[in-house]
This record gives C-alpha cells, sequence and structure tokens, in this order.
C-alpha cells in the first residue's frame, strides 16, 4: 500500500470478494445440512470446483504444474486446505450455526501472521499486532458462551478473582466429561471449526511454496480435486443417503457454494496469496463471519445479541489497523520494530489489503 494515503476504494471490492463469497456460501451450506451428509458435502462443495477452476486456467492459458516437487506440494496442499479444511468445516457445520462456525473457522490469521513472520519476514509492527490482538477478541466475543463471558466480565469487576465454579460449567459445555477427550473433540462444533481454521492457516502458508513450483489458478484447482478424493472415498465408505432427500433449495444453495464459495473464492484468495501479503491478506478473513452472520440472521434467522454485535465491530476495527498499518507508520506514529527482510525469491505486489 503506497504511504501516501489509504489504497483506492475501487480495488477494494474484488479483494472483498472472497470473503462475501465464504461468508454467504457458509449460510447456503447450512441450509442442507439436514437433508445430506458432511462429508458429501465437502466432496460437492470441493470436486465440482476443482474441475472450475482447471477449465477457466486452461482458457487463460495458464501453465499446468510440471514435475515432481511441484505435484509433491500441489498433494500436500490438497491434503491441508482440501481434505483436512473442508471435511472439519463440514463436520463443524452440522454441529453449529452458520454464522458462529464462520467466526471460529476465522481465528486463523494470528497463525498466519505468526508463520508468514517467522517464514517469510513479513513485517507486522505494532498496528499489525495491536489488530490482530483485537480481533482475536472480537472472534472470542462472538464464539464462546455468552453466559460464560457474562459471568467472566462480572467476575473481573469484584477483582479478578475467578473460582473454578465459574469456568467448569463453560469448559462442560465445550468438553463435556462424560466423553474421552477425542470423542469431544469431534462432536462438538466449535472445535471442528478450530481445526479447520488451522488447517485454513497451514494451507495459506502452503499456498506461497506452491505458486515457487507451480501456477497459483493451476495449483488451485488441483488441490481442490486431490483434496476431493479421500473425501469421496469416506463418503463412499461411512454415510448413506447422501443426496436422497435434497431438493431443489438445496441442489441450488450446493451449486452456489461450490460455484461461488469455492471456484471463484478460491481463485482469488491463492492468486493473492501467491504473490502478496499473507499477514494483510489474510486478515481480511474478519470479515468472512460479519457476512455469515448478517445473512445467517436474514435467511435463517440465527440472532445476534449485544455481545455479538461488539465482537462483529472488534473484527472491523482489526481489519483496519492491520490493513492500514503502513500507512499509519509512514503518517508519523511510528514503532520501533523495524522492517524484516523478505525473501528476495517471492513476487512483489503492492499490499492488497487496503485481511
Amino acid at each position: 500500500m503506497p504511504a501516501a494515503g489509504p489504497p483506492a476504494l475501487a480495488k477494494t471490492p474484488l479483494l472483498l470478494a472472497p470473503f462475501f463469497l465464504w461468508g454467504t456460501a457458509m449460510v447456503a451450506m447450512k441450509g442442507t445440512t439436514d437433508h445430506t451428509t458432511p462429508l458429501f458435502l465437502a466432496t460437492v462443495r470441493l470436486l465440482p470446483a476443482g474441475i472450475l477452476v482447471l477449465l477457466a486456467a486452461a482458457w487463460l492459458g495458464r501453465p499446468q504444474p510440471q514435475g515432481w516437487r511441484a505435484w509433491a506440494w500441489i498433494g500436500l496442499f490438497g491434503l491441508v486446505d482440501g481434505t483436512l479444511f473442508q471435511g472439519f468445516l463440514a463436520e463443524g457445520l452440522t454441529r453449529t450455526g452458520a454464522g458462529i462456525g464462520s467466526v471460529m473457522i476465522d481465528s486463523q490469521p494470528l497463525i498466519v501472521a505468526l508463520l508468514a513472520y517467522w517464514l517469510f519476514g513479513e513485517r507486522i509492527g505494532l498496528w499489525g499486532w495491536l489488530g490482530l490482538a483485537i480481533g482475536i477478541v472480537g472472534i472470542s466475543l462472538l464464539g464462546l458462551p455468552e453466559t460464560w463471558l457474562l459471568a467472566l466480565g462480572d467476575r473481573l469487576l469484584q477483582g479478578l478473582h475467578i473460582p473454578v465454579q465459574l469456568v467448569g460449567p463453560a469448559i462442560a459445555e465445550l468438553w463435556p466429561t462424560d466423553q474421552s477427550w477425542l470423542s469431544a473433540l469431534f462432536n462438538n462444533g466449535r472445535w471442528l471449526m478450530l481445526l479447520a481454521a488451522l488447517s485454513m492457516a497451514v494451507g495459506t502458508i502452503l499456498s506461497r511454496y506452491v505458486s515457487r513450483w507451480a501456477d497459483p489458478i493451476a495449483a488451485t484447482g488441483w488441490h481442490m480435486i486431490v483434496g476431493a478424493i479421500p473425501l469421496v472415498l469416506g463418503s463412499w465408505s461411512l454415510e448413506s443417503q447422501q443426496w436422497q432427500q435434497l431438493g431443489l433449495s438445496d441442489w441450488l444453495a450446493l451449486s452456489y457454494a461450490t460455484l461461488f464459495g469455492s471456484a471463484i473464492a478460491y481463485g482469488l484468495f491463492f492468486y493473492f496469496a501467491a504473490s502478496g501479503s499473507l499477514t494483510s491478506l489474510s486478515a481480511l478473513t474478519f470479515l468472512t463471519p460479519v457476512f455469515a452472520l448478517l445473512f445467517g440472521n436474514l435467511f435463517l434467522g440465527e440472532k445476534l445479541g449485544m455481545i455479538q454485535w461488539v465482537g462483529v465491530s472488534l473484527s472491523l476495527v482489526s481489519i483496519l489497523l492491520i490493513s492500514q498499518r503502513d500507512w499509519l507508520t509512514a503518517r508519523g506514529w511510528k514503532t520501533r520494530l523495524q522492517p524484516a527482510v523478505i525473501d528476495p525469491a517471492l513476487p512483489e505486489v503492492p499490499d492488497r489489503s487496503a485481511q
């Protein structure tokens, strides 16, 4: 982003498109969960989208992957960001709301920021860290049980003496004591969404390595197809009645999630991630739960309380601080943190965040 001022608004819609499409796709997918199975849902979202992206890559004349290194990175990318991310997302979506599920997934920018800082030397700076911290607080307000937050706030006001009795019910809600840890983990929608967040964060980092050996658009399509293979096998062997109860509205919703929520959104996101600031791009994912919550309220009747609205507001503030951190610093809000050296092998483009 140029130091002279905030980026042009004309660039913003394209940057926001993946996150708008992901948020609304979550709502569309949630509306079908009562009529289908999770792994089939993940497969339908991933496999056709991969084929569409490859057709688009061929139409644009993008080169296909060449060599074992390119295919090895695409295979790892597909396993993490395709199989694990979409699998955890679909399984978690059957156990939680679209808005809250999206919130839990989009807790991943802090992981991306730390990994990008460590691996690529991306500068975060004081404003970036402050924005990430505010964003995590916003995500927490949206995702944690409201009764727990109210009780915790009451105790903090009384002098920060928090007894075990306070956190016990909240822990029991997230991690029932009558289940094994593994059973509790894979039967709780919020934990599954957090696993999806971790998978997406690692996938975002892997996309940078993939782009060194393969065209990012072609690699995005192939990683979807590779990632869908285990999902197809899992659905075929573990599930039944995958599509028999789906109606016309369900197929339309799945088509939207496939075409717009996967093919177009993933193509744009990983094209951006291959060449720009991973921290800034990833920070924009805080917008995804905002879209999911708003459209979940509109179409699914998912309601937001006062605490959730505060969380949404803090998420928007975090995006502003992270995306404009260079401009704030250049305008005189100097920090003692110096920019790290960026890997010269990586392509340089202007900061598009203006995640």
